[in-house]
């Protein structure tokens, strides 16, 4: 592993067996929770690409961004996946992840997608006293047809071969392992029972929840199952002209309400929390 000190920018950390691929950014105030970037489903550190930085500078927080087992340049991972991976991360990855960069104290977690569904799980798991905020993009709590058809049109683009050009950038060697570990687990029919609203109970941090209208792989019925199921207070915030993207599509708006989130942290602990559309 990278020697762990504020110079660090990017590196490799061990967990478990595998070789993990991160980036870190260094915190701009003393005190300030630090930021863990999840990635989506075909997703990895790149994917992000400048998002963490702008959001690092907005609010002073240290970040750490990392590529899970079999995305980016981390090792591979063997398939298929099994029905609760999402949980193994959550609870077997990245608690020791954390205590190898050693990241200590209070986080804010950041996901998206996948990441997003790892991030409700984490807050409601071991980290759970450690998180002050979990801000989750496009979320997953159970499986949708629209979740299904918008698979399925991803695997006929990876076929074409222009889905395939473009993640082969970002993963290299892992190309197929990413693509085959998400589409076919989601597309399992053992799968299509998958579901962890019993787990938003036990989520006690805020949750600030962002979803486009347009997304294509979600629809109203994730926010408002995390809505009525969490344990602690819900923001929902739902973006027009957005898909299942927001930071990408919405970035510059998606950032300030990131950024207002995690400001109030350190205001009231009262500080509403409610459902808005941008």
């Amino acid at each position: 592993m990278t020697a762990a000190n504020s110079f660090v920018d990017e590196g490799f950390v061990e967990v478990e067996d595998a070789r993990l691929e991160f980036r870190r950014i260094p915190a701009r105030r003393s005190g300030a929770p630090t930021l863990v970037f999840l990635h989506e489903g075909l997703g990895c550190v790149a994917i992000w690409k400048d998002f963490p930085d702008r959001l690092a500078a907005a609010t002073g927080c240290a970040a750490v961004v990392y590529s899970r087992r079999g995305y980016g340049r981390s090792t591979p991972c063997p398939l298929p996946r099994p029905l609760h991976y999402h949980r193994d991360e959550a609870d077997g990855v990245l608690p020791p992840l954390l205590e190898r960069l050693g990241v200590s104290g209070d986080l804010v977690l950041v996901g998206h997608s996948d990441g997003a569904t790892i991030a409700l799980l984490a807050a409601a798991g071991t980290l759970g006293p450690r998180i002050r905020l979990a801000i989750v993009e496009a979320p997953h709590v159970f499986v949708e047809d629209v979740t299904i058809a918008g698979i399925e049109a991803a695997c006929a683009a990876y076929r074409d071969g222009a889905l395939r050009r473009g993640l082969e950038r970002l993963h290299g060697a892992n190309t197929d392992t990413a693509f085959r570990g998400w589409s076919e687990t989601w597309l399992a029919p053992h799968f299509r029972s998958w579901n962890v609203e019993d787990r938003l109970p036990a989520i006690g941090a805020p949750l600030l929840v962002i979803q486009g209208v347009h997304d294509e792989y979600a629809t109203a019925a994730q926010y408002d199952a995390i809505a009525a199921g969490s344990g602690g207070p819900v923001s929902v915030l739902v973006l027009d002209e957005c898909g299942h993207t927001p930071h990408r599509d919405q970035p510059d708006r998606v950032l300030a309400a990131m950024a207002e989130a995690i400001d109030r942290l350190d205001g009231p602990t009262d500080a509403p929390f409610g459902r808005r559309a941008d």
